[in-house]
């Protein structure tokens, strides 16, 4: 499935990552690899998700997300 149809406070398990080589590698450099878990902390409108990777969070568009496919892993309650 793709990152941006995750549900808040889902976590999720990075499978791939399809995106432009520079976009790629910052998102590398940030930490967030293949097999990193994420975690969805919030959503906005026009599709920008808050997200929890490595203890760090950010905000990726939609753009970005819609790229990102995962795996579902441990939701918290």
């Amino acid at each position: 499935m793709e990152l941006r149809q995750g549900k808040i406070r889902g976590t999720y398990v990075i499978d791939n990552i399809s995106l432009p080589l520079q976009t790629e590698k910052r998102l590398e450099a940030l930490g967030m690899t293949q097999g990193t878990p994420v975690e969805v902390l919030n959503r906005k409108s026009g599709g920008t998700m808050i997200v929890r990777v490595r203890g760090t969070r950010f905000a990726l568009g939609k753009g970005i997300t819609k790229n990102i496919e995962v795996t579902e892993g441990l939701q918290h309650e």
